[in-house]
């Protein structure tokens, strides 16, 4: 039997474009979840390796949907193989019942942490830059410094609570408390 597995990393990916191709290739099952392949709980793939029996084969649009690293994915690989389950990624066109297939499977496994690794780099060094520049990335403050020195302006008065202030502000109570807690009075 042909067996899908389809996965996006968060909820507002989806998984259309992979089901589609695996439908087309007339997979009897399809397991799907919205999941990063980072995290080692992954319910979906964990029930399609239980199922999966000898002379399946389990098929994924591409490599990086079935694992991000060389380690798990030649870990799955491995035990498909113990169970005399087939593999084959559509976009990589690599089939494991045949030795160049299963070279090809080890080349663009070693490529496709290696893209990872880049990217990964590239994000790092554009933060620090950016952090050099005095980008600190992150929400902006819900309040000002004139917005703060209102609030102890009011909450020194006596005739405010810090529950009416934060209305006063427009912020929730929490930010309120947190950002008076964070700030020294001037």
């Amino acid at each position: 039997m042909k067996i899908g597995y389809a996965r996006v990393s968060t909820d507002e990916q989806e998984t259309h474009l992979q089901i589609d191709a695996l439908k087309k290739l007339k997979c009897g099952r399809i397991y799907q979840e919205k999941v990063s392949s980072a995290k080692a709980d992954r319910p979906e793939l964990m029930k399609l390796l239980d199922n999966a029996r000898k002379g399946d084969v389990v098929i994924v649009w591409k490599l990086d949907r079935l694992a991000r690293s060389i380690r798990q994915l030649l870990d799955t690989a491995a035990l498909l193989n113990e169970r005399g389950v087939e593999f084959h990624s559509l976009t990589e066109n690599i089939d494991t019942t045949t030795p160049t297939g299963k070279l090809t499977f080890h080349i663009f496994a070693a490529l496709a942490e290696f893209e990872r690794d880049i990217l990964r780099q590239r994000v790092n060094a554009g933060l620090k830059a950016a952090r050099r520049r005095g980008r600190l990335g992150g929400r902006p403050r819900s309040l000002t410094e004139a917005d703060l020195k209102k609030a102890r302006a009011l909450l020194r008065s006596g005739d405010y609570t810090k529950t009416q202030v934060a209305a006063e502000l427009q912020v929730g109570r929490h930010t309120l408390w947190r950002a008076l807690s964070q700030q020294t009075p001037r």
